[in-house]
Parts: C-alpha cells; structure tokens; sequence
C-alpha cells in the first residue's frame, strides 16, 4: 500500500482534506430546494463507498509497504473491522443531523458549530485513545476554535432571518451533530495497525488506513437503511420523502450527490492516510478545520448573511480570525 512519511506531505494531504470537507455540502445546495436532502444523502452515501473501495483496490493494494486491500480483510481481527464499521455507524447519525441542520440553517452556521464542535470532542477523544501529540497546544488550539463557534452562533442568532425557533432548532441540532461527529473518528484511528519503521510490516490483526475507511464507508451506507429511512419518514425539517421519489429523480441529481460523496471521501481518505505521519488528533483537527472554509462558501458565496444587521459584519470577521489561530497552534503542535 501506498504510505505517507513525511509531516510536510501529510499537512498537505490534511489541507486537502480540510477543503473536501468544508465544500462537500455545496452539492447538497446545489440539487435545489424541491430534492429532500434525505434523498441526497443516498447518494453521497454511495459515493463515499464507491471512493473508498476504488482506492483501496488500487493505493492500497500497490507497493511493498504493509498489506493489500484483500491480504488485509483476510487477516482482520473482527473486533478492529467491527471498530471501523462502528466509526461509521456514528458519523452517519452525525452527519444526518448536520445535513438537517445545513437545510434549516445554511453552511455558516450550521458547519461552524456541528463541525467545530466535533473538532474539539474529536482531538479530545482521539488523543485520549492514542496518546499522540502535544496535549498544552492541541488544547489551546481547540479553545480557539470554541471561541469561534460562539461568535458564529452568535452572529447566527443576530440574523434571525427564519425566527427565533428556526434559528434555535437549527442550532440545536448542529450541536447534536457535533457531539456524536466528535467521537467517530477515535474508533477508526484505534482499528488502524502501526507500520514497522524498519521491515514496512503492518501490526498483525489491525486494518490499514485504507480498509478502515472501506469498514468506515460500508458502516456509514448500511446504517442509512434504518437512519435514513427513518429520517425520510420522520423528517426533522421539510416535508417527508418516498423511496418512489428518489429512483424518479433526473440523473443529473443523482450524480450530483454521489459527488458529494467522493469528495467528502477524498478528504477522509487523505486524513487517514496522513494520520500516521502527523499524528491522528492532529490530523483531524486540522482536517476539521472544513469549518471555516464552509463558512466562507456559506457567507461569500452563497450570501446567507445578506441583510444582517449592523455588527454581524465584525463577529463574523472575529469568527474567521480565531478559527485561522486554533488550526496554526494545531499545525504548530507537533513542530
């Protein structure tokens, strides 16, 4: 399999990851407001499969380095398969109550508070689990960070443009979204084996990274037929939605959402990889960092402050500032 080594590669790699998961959720914007998000969440859902196992039957299963795709399922202790898989299972509740709350509340707010929060618990959690990193600055870096959250919810709060109960629902459920988003990421690091520095030989028993995102995607696309179908029924915003709806949309909305789902793998593939040449909190925590670049497409792009009363301007601007500080004391953790 295809390994990274070196911090500078894997920074990039966790940049590259920080713009796939803060630009995924445009596509969801971009199926229209007639196409229910529970039916684009069907597609990402493939999508983020299909990527993964392209990836591990291809990067994972090259070179001399650790195991192939198949060699790796094979040897697998089941508890470190069930890990992953289970990493995926929360990240998909996670997630589906952060697409509700990006219907009800924008990308600026509803990223900013799910996400950020899920950074914090996340680097929390997954040093926890690990052990790795700088735990002083991980934890001024997260503090930071939690400033920014606040500012945003703040800024949100001072829109009011869908009343005070939509923008407190919308709120509410990017918390929820965070909370459980915070702690998915330490049972896919725990499931992933070491690397022997010398021989290239990968732990006996644990997955590569790229089988743990193939467990990870299999737990996030299986659980939608009880998540999602249950969210299609019972929806938390919006009308519900009918399975004869989805196989009736245009393939164009189709592809649209499985593109969503690539790309947001493309980010959690990269992370995972790089995770060993950084260190897994770090690497989710800056990989996280998707917070402010989905606020930016939220707040320029698709103008979702427009018409925001005086002062929303400044804590906005505050908002980026101290994101930007708590992923450069992340960056700068393990120099």
């Amino acid at each position: 399999m295809v390994t990274i080594t070196s911090y500078p590669v894997a920074i990039i790699m966790c940049v590259i990851t920080m713009l796939c998961w803060g630009s995924w959720a445009n596509t969801q914007k971009m199926t229209g407001k007639n196409w229910p998000f529970q039916l684009f969440y069907w597609d990402y859902s493939i999508g983020a499969l299909l990527f993964s196992l392209i990836l591990a039957l291809t990067m994972g299963s090259m070179g001399e380095t650790g195991r192939g795709f198949i060699a790796d399922i094979a040897q697998a202790d089941p508890k470190w398969l069930g890990s992953a898989f289970l990493g995926g299972v929360i990240f998909n509740i996670s997630n589906i109550l952060l697409v509700a709350a990006i219907d009800i509340a924008g990308l600026a707010v509803a990223f900013p508070v799910g996400v950020g929060l899920a950074l914090v618990l996340g680097v929390v959690t997954t040093y926890a689990a690990t052990g790795e990193g700088n735990a002083a600055m991980l934890s001024l870096g997260v503090g930071l960070v939690v400033v920014a959250i606040i500012l945003d919810a703040v800024a949100y709060k001072k829109l009011g443009g869908t009343g005070k109960s939509g923008a407190s629902k919308g709120i509410i459920i990017a918390v929820l979204a965070g909370v459980l988003m915070g702690f998915f990421y330490s049972f896919v690091a725990k499931s992933m084996g070491a690397i022997d520095a010398t021989t290239g030989a990968l732990e006996a028993g644990k997955l590569s990274p790229y089988t743990a995102v193939v467990l990870f995607s299999a737990g996030l696309f299986l659980s939608n037929f009880i998540f999602n179908v249950f969210m299609m029924k019972k929806p938390l915003t919006g009308r519900p939605a009918t399975a004869g709806e989805y196989f009736g949309g245009s393939a164009k909305t189709h592809l649209v959402g499985i593109l969503g789902g690539i790309i947001w793998s493309v980010g959690m593939n990269f992370n995972i990889i790089a995770a060993p040449a950084a260190d897994p909190a770090l690497a989710y925590g800056l990989g996280q960092g998707a917070t402010m670049v989905s606020a930016f497409w939220g707040v320029f792009i698709w103008k979702e402050f427009r018409g925001a009363p005086k002062g929303t301007n400044t804590l906005l601007a505050l908002m980026f500032l101290f994101f930007i500080l708590g992923l450069g004391v992340l960056v700068a953790s393990k120099l």
